[in-house]
């Protein structure tokens, strides 16, 4: 997406001080993740991560990769490439609270599945933060039920009011 000054491209280590702004306005310091932690996620060959930017500013990301289902990626954790990937695992989104209600969310979502439908990926899944449990619902998502017990210890590490969510593609 192009339109005016708006941008929607693949998220770039230049980008990451932007990103790190916006994180830290959506999230706060309990959940920051480090500069580190997202050069190595932009290093790995299952990263699919995207930012959009305004006028040359970053106001939203969606960090993202090819994952598999039921997989929860522990926070702090890096994008870990796996054979026979089937979803596309939503990471992290946040949008600059300035840039709220402009509609970028659904930009970056729709963006990425596109990218993940064309790749062969037929899942789609997060881990729902902060009460976001009702956005990701009104997108399809459902709360699935994790049993193994190192992704239930993963899931644990967001939060008690953490949940994992999926959808078909």
């Amino acid at each position: 997406m192009n339109a005016g000054t708006t941008e929607v491209r693949a998220l770039e280590a230049a980008d990451l001080p932007g990103l790190l702004q916006v994180q830290l306005a959506c999230y706060g310091a309990d959940f920051a993740e480090s500069g580190e932690v997202f050069a190595r996620r932009l290093a790995s060959r299952a990263n699919c991560s995207l930012v959009l930017s305004q006028a040359g500013q970053v106001r939203a990301y969606l960090a993202a990769y090819r994952s598999l289902r039921a997989k929860v990626t522990p926070l702090h954790g890096d994008f870990e490439a796996v054979a026979g990937a089937d979803t596309l695992y939503l990471h992290d989104m946040a949008v600059h609270p300035d840039a709220a209600g402009q509609g970028l969310a659904q930009v970056l979502i729709a963006a990425l599945w596109d990218m993940a439908r064309a790749q062969g990926l037929r899942h789609t899944a997060l881990v729902s933060v902060q009460g976001s449990s009702g956005f990701w619902a009104r997108h399809g998502y459902a709360v699935q039920e994790l049993v193994d017990p190192l992704q239930c210890r993963h899931l644990r590490g967001y939060g008690e009011d953490a949940v994992y969510m999926a959808r078909a593609l």
